[in-house]
């Protein structure tokens, strides 16, 4: 990763639009806007999905905006989810750019009557693609680092 000591407007604008594109995503993930979610990508995006971790064939590869759907969809079987996103890198050149950001993503479900957390650790592979002055995700890769799944503590009146 270069280290910037200083960085040149245009720059800094285009860093804070991917990190918000970033940002976007975990948001409509978990307003459950598939719609939103699928907005921010490139209508022939490339979406990958590796839950065998690094290093593995992917689970699942989608081509094209529209194939998201049923992708963001799956949410709606988790009662709650909240994504907590970590540090990111990226490296713009011109209208295209690449990036590495972390996740950390709580999946709430109630299981025989036990209310339930799963937590996966995620990290994404980006390539992004700037169209007239916005950025998209043209390729995304969702590697999942490692999940546990919990009970949840149980209410108090």
């Amino acid at each position: 990763m270069a280290v910037h000591t200083e960085i040149a407007p245009a720059e800094a604008a285009d860093r804070l639009a991917l990190r918000e594109l970033f940002d976007a995503y975990a948001h409509c993930a978990d307003r459950r806007d598939a719609e939103g979610q699928k907005a921010l990508f490139t209508v022939d995006t490339r979406f990958a999905v590796y839950m065998d971790g690094p290093d593995t064939e992917p689970s699942y590869v989608l081509s094209g905006r529209e194939a998201l759907s049923p992708v963001f969809d799956d949410l709606n079987r988790y009662e709650a989810t909240m994504h907590f996103n970590g540090q990111s890198t990226v490296s713009i050149e011109g209208d295209r750019a690449t990036g590495e950001s972390y996740t950390i993503a709580h999946h709430v479900f109630t299981e025989e009557g036990a209310r339930k957390m799963m937590v996966a650790w995620l990290r994404y592979l980006d390539v992004f693609a700037k169209i007239d002055g916005a950025w998209y995700f043209a390729e995304r890769e969702l590697i999942l680092e490692w999940s546990e799944t919990r009970a949840l503590g149980t209410e108090t009146a």
